[in-house]
């Protein structure tokens, strides 16, 4: 009986074991060995599509708001420099990206950097979450541009009858036409291809760009002649203090959101290498550079306190005789939600492709037309579903679970950087199919290494020889190269597997420490001393962990991880860290609300995953082999195959 409960116990632990690890598998990354008959995207985007595709889902229609509101009630005339701040923080989750982007060029983006660095459960967490995030973004998205529209032609009233938002009465719904339809059209135009879409997102984008060029040079035309009298009330740059300019940066940190989306289009790019990170530093700079002059501009036409946060820019045209110019503002804005509105459908649908490629969803979504070269099955669902949201639901209250999402994919993507410079995947998974040459392999390579190893050990009984007449100060004059190299090279042998675990424990501490430190920060009924004690523990975990990573040298796999040649991140593990502790601080303000709605569809996916994700896995029947077997399986299979 003993016997039997230990038995089961074992079973048990096995079992645990094995689910735990389903957990944390990885996959590889896409390269020139993974061969998709019938699943191949369409190659057909250069830089400057990609630089439109994310200057056009970074600039909404928020920028034609936000720049009134957060002037008056946070920065003054110190909104450009909260801009500016804003941008560079952003700019530490674009080298991220452009490293990530350009080793792993495949659809997906933070789901599949996610599944490759940490594991398939945080992938299907970062996937689920940009779900939603795109889901709820296209339909508010959508919801936005009917009031504008009507803004834009003189009123509700000269919108056509079908076009109206008009609210049943016994639902109490208020339907939003013009909402549904938009979406409907932008589905059909990602559908016609991605050169198509990319082409009319380059134009609608260029019209929104030029909108905001004119708000520059006319606005600045009028402040030189007005004398800028924004700045010379109160004489004060920052009548907020520095609290209040931070503050604005991070309100104004979510119009930078959207330059992730360069990232979704990556398997249909046309060098990826060079035109990733090329077009998500460009879809930055520009709309920093943008961002910065239109609230130069503004701030010195009118005084901060002055401006109308319903419609700031278009007031201070009209407050110096130019009412005309509202048209070509809210033209401006009509055409930002336009772009926004496409760059938010683009992503998803290749996600959900990416995500059923892997087993993790049907392979219904996988699917992709042999004459556009799209995922048409994907696009057609997700628009209709963000067509009906927009049409019945007015998802305002739901957009902070928007930023939930980007803001755990830019943590996400942080993390693994880190992971990838000090801790590489060692092993690759492979189908059971290519079981037979993989144990060919093992055993031809094990046999080499077997044979090498008895070299080494002869050539090391004649490198101790040598040093036993150091003594007499023969040997250490005669070979001291052969004696440091010998040295290293036992050293390198023993190390590697003790710096990784390194490694690995202070990234995680590292993480424990920030989310300490973040919820002292943010929490705000706790006691002051517990709020203390609370961020000098999570201070002193972080800056220990760090202070280890940077001491500890990079691993050496991380020149042959994935594409090389590529964007490289500079200053690791600094600008990582820095990433994730101004994310999970930001993902740490957002409102209890919040939190609870974005918990309660984290457990649908969790529950997802479970009854399916996780049994169907491509990973699931997976064979791991080490990384320096890869190519010399993939030889033996095609000589086989010959």
């Amino acid at each position: 009986m003993i016997v039997s409960m230990q038995d089961k116990g074992e079973a048990l632990l096995s079992k645990c074991s094995k689910g735990f690890k389903s957990l944390v598998r990885r996959k590889q990354v896409d390269s020139v060995h993974v061969r998709r008959e019938g699943h191949q995207l369409a190659r057909k985007l250069t830089a400057l599509d990609l630089t439109a595709i994310g200057v056009g889902t970074t600039i909404g229609a928020g920028v034609y708001v936000l720049v009134g509101t957060v002037a008056r009630e946070h920065t003054g005339p110190a909104r450009t420099v909260s801009f500016l701040i804003a941008g560079l923080a952003a700019a530490l989750s674009t080298f991220c990206y452009a490293e990530l982007a350009s080793r792993c060029p495949s659809a997906g983006s933070a789901y599949h950097y996610a599944y490759i660095c940490i594991g398939e459960s945080v992938a299907w967490l970062i996937g689920w979450s940009l779900i939603l995030e795109y889901t709820i973004g296209g339909a508010a998205i959508a919801r936005g541009i009917s009031p504008n529209m009507a803004l834009f032609l003189g009123g509700e009233g000269n919108l056509p009858a079908f076009l109206v938002r008009h609210t049943i009465p016994q639902l109490g719904v208020v339907v939003d036409p013009c909402a549904a339809i938009l979406v409907l059209i932008v589905t059909f135009l990602l559908c016609a291809g991605i050169k198509e879409s990319s082409l009319v997102q380059t134009i609608v984008t260029t019209v929104n760009v030029c909108a905001m060029l004119f708000i520059i040079v006319a606005g600045g035309y009028l402040a030189c002649k007005t004398g800028w009298v924004g700045y010379e009330l109160h004489g004060r740059f920052f009548p907020f203090g520095l609290n209040g300019m931070l503050a604005g940066s991070a309100i104004v940190f979510f119009s930078y959101i959207g330059f992730d989306a360069v990232t979704g289009a990556a398997e249909e790019t046309k060098r990826p290498l060079r035109d990733l990170p090329l077009g998500i530093g460009m879809t930055l700079t520009l709309c920093c550079i943008l961002y910065m002059l239109v609230s130069v501009v503004i701030v010195g036409l009118v005084p901060y306190y002055a401006l109308n946060p319903d419609t700031p820019i278009s007031s201070a045209f009209s407050a110096n005789g130019m009412q005309w110019a509202a048209y070509i503002v809210t033209a401006g804005a009509v055409t930002a939600l336009c772009a926004s509105l496409m760059g938010s459908l683009l992503p998803q649908p290749r996600l959900l492709m990416a995500m059923a490629r892997d087993g993790l969803l049907p392979a219904f979504f996988s699917d992709i037309s042999t004459r556009t070269q799209v995922p048409v099955k994907s696009t057609v669902t997700t628009g209709m579903l963000a067509a009906v949201l927009a049409f019945f639901m007015d998802v305002s209250e739901l957009s902070g679970m928007v930023s939930v999402g980007t803001l755990l994919a830019f943590t996400v993507v942080a993390i693994s950087i880190l992971i990838l410079r000090y801790s590489p995947p060692e092993e690759v998974p492979l189908p059971s199919s290519l079981q037979q040459f993989i144990d060919s392999v093992r055993k031809q390579l094990d046999d080499d290494s077997q044979s090498m190893e008895r070299k080494e050990f002869n050539d090391a009984d004649i490198v101790e020889q040598r040093p036993s007449q150091s003594e007499y100060g023969e040997a250490s004059i005669q070979y001291p190269l052969i004696e440091k190299q010998f040295c290293e090279g036992n050293q390198d042998k023993q190390n590697p597997r003790r710096r990784r675990n390194i490694a690995i424990w202070n990234i995680a501490l590292f993480c424990i420490g920030v989310l300490v430190l973040t919820s002292a920060a943010s929490v705000e009924y706790l006691p002051s001393l517990v709020h203390f004690s609370l961020g000098a523990v999570g201070a002193a975990i972080l800056l220990c962990s760090l202070v280890v990573l940077a001491c500890l040298n990079q691993d050496e796999a991380r020149h042959s991880f994935g594409h090389t040649g590529g964007f490289l991140c500079p200053f690791v593990p600094f600008l990582p860290a820095a990433c994730i502790l101004i994310n999970s601080y930001l993902l740490m303000s957002l409102g209890v609300g919040t939190w609870i709605r974005v918990s309660i569809w984290l457990i649908m996916g969790a529950l997802v995953y479970i009854s399916y994700g996780w049994r169907h896995s491509s990973l699931t029947n997976a064979v791991y082999v080490p990384m320096a077997y890869l190519d010399h399986i993939y030889r033996a299979s095609s000589s086989h195959q010959v």
